[in-house]
């Protein structure tokens, strides 16, 4: 088939890369001048299976409650006269039961144990090298109550196949000793020792250049300004040049890969996707004194900041902020980041040339994407990673592939809309009910 995708992030490419591997014709269209210019851009960089409680547990409404007064809040809800905004926030709630959170966990398990066993085959499959580094993730607690509900939570992750181990202070030094310096605050952690990270920007942008030599045409400086439908199909979309110049472009199926702006077209054809951006931050810092720089990728479970070292380039990125559309750089949660780091590592930066940066993330409810079918017979989607994209991307676009082309997709996982009517596998086994 002849196939669209719309979108050259991360999970737009790795789509476009699956799409062509099943023999698809495949153009991708964005409005950017190249790959993983917008929220793939900068982020943390950590490939996280472990990260797999979601935002709306039962204990996140008393702190959202708590945070809305904060400027530099973990998580901040800055209310606005805003229906979706209100109605996202609605859903938000309802996912915070417990039996709804365990849900959620396992969906995300499942497909984040899919997904890095996916990258790790692209990546030995291509010989790609983005600055990956494979010693896993150590999140640690300074926070004893953090601590304490983090268990539960860790539990349901190893019940589904993460592994992850509980750590006690001593030994989150021990393997990242880094830490050394802040080793009073911490309270314990836990070690995902098959978690990664990576530089998610140089990886998209190597893997959209591959999948140029394989055939896949790229119509990059190029905006979607509508959508022609027919019945219950798409029949084209108009897109415009750098020059302003409009023309239709017709294909037999088309994967919507937009991230935050999804739910606005889905709503042009007829459709609700519960989508919101959620607006995160990151700051990159070069390495000044090697003695104390980490190595490991980090997790701070209390600021909800990740770290990841990109050889010579520290990033910390974290946060998520749900204020619109805008992508107006906040400069007071930026410097809440570098104060968090100082404070952690206090001989490892001055905090001088950092470089800050932001980017919207498209979170749903749940923190579950949107991977299938839409209600529109040749539209397909990928979309509604939150701050799993970069973890979820491969898994997720092998995943669409597969549905695109009939075929059942191998993760146990909800998907958007009917899939071929298989058992379906997980890693190989069979699919738990």
């Amino acid at each position: 088939m002849k196939i669209t995708v719309l979108g050259a992030g991360v999970t737009g490419i790795t789509s476009a890369w699956f799409l062509r591997q099943a023999g698809h014709e495949v153009t991708v269209v964005d409005r950017q001048p190249g790959a993983g210019l917008e929220t793939s851009f900068a982020n943390g960089g950590q490939i996280s299976v472990s990260h797999a409680e979601p935002w709306a547990n039962p204990g996140a409404p008393l702190k959202v409650l708590k945070w809305l007064a904060r400027e530099d809040a973990p998580l901040l809800f800055r209310l606005r006269p805003d229906l979706n905004q209100w109605l996202w926030g609605l859903s938000f709630l309802r996912e915070c039961t417990p039996a709804r959170t365990r849900h959620n966990i396992r969906q995300m398990v499942n497909l984040g144990l899919y997904s890095r066993a996916t990258l790790q085959q692209l990546r030995n499959q291509t010989g790609m090298d983005y600055q990956q580094k494979t010693e896993g993730i150590l999140h640690f607690y300074t926070s004893e109550q953090e601590y304490a509900d983090a268990q539960g939570p860790a539990a349901v992750m190893r019940e589904y196949g993460c592994e992850l181990d509980m750590k006690s202070p001593d030994e989150c030094v021990a393997i990242e000793p880094a830490l050394a310096a802040s080793r009073a605050q911490i309270v314990g952690g836990s070690m995902t020792p098959s978690d990664e990270s990576g530089d998610a920007h140089a990886f998209t942008r190597q893997l959209a250049a591959l999948c140029a030599t394989q055939g896949v045409e790229f119509l990059y400086n190029t905006r979607i300004v509508g959508a022609r439908k027919e019945g219950d199909a798409l029949k084209a979309i108009q897109i415009a040049n750098a020059d302003g110049v409009v023309r239709e472009l017709k294909s037999d199926a088309y994967l919507m890969c937009l991230g935050s702006y999804s739910a606005q077209w889905a709503k042009l054809l007829g459709q609700t996707l519960r989508i919101y951006p959620a607006k995160g931050y990151s700051v990159t810092l070069p390495v000044i004194n090697e003695a104390a720089s980490y190595n490991v990728s980090l997790t701070d479970d209390e600021y909800k900041l990740v770290f990841s070292r990109f050889g010579d380039r520290l990033r910390i990125a974290g946060t998520a902020e749900l204020n619109g559309y805008s992508t107006e750089l906040n400069l007071v949660r930026c410097e809440a980041i570098v104060r968090r780091v100082r404070q952690l590592f206090p001989d490892m930066t001055d905090g001088q040339n950092a470089q800050y940066w932001t980017g919207l993330r498209p979170a749903t409810p749940s923190n579950v994407p949107y991977i299938g079918r839409s209600k529109t017979s040749n539209l397909f989607l990928n979309t509604g990673h939150g701050t799993l994209g970069w973890t979820h991307s491969c898994g997720s676009a092998a995943a669409i592939a597969d549905i695109v082309s009939g075929r059942a997709p191998q993760v146990d996982f909800a998907f958007t809309g009917p899939v071929p009517e298989y058992k379906l596998l997980s890693l190989g086994k069979p699919a738990t009910t």
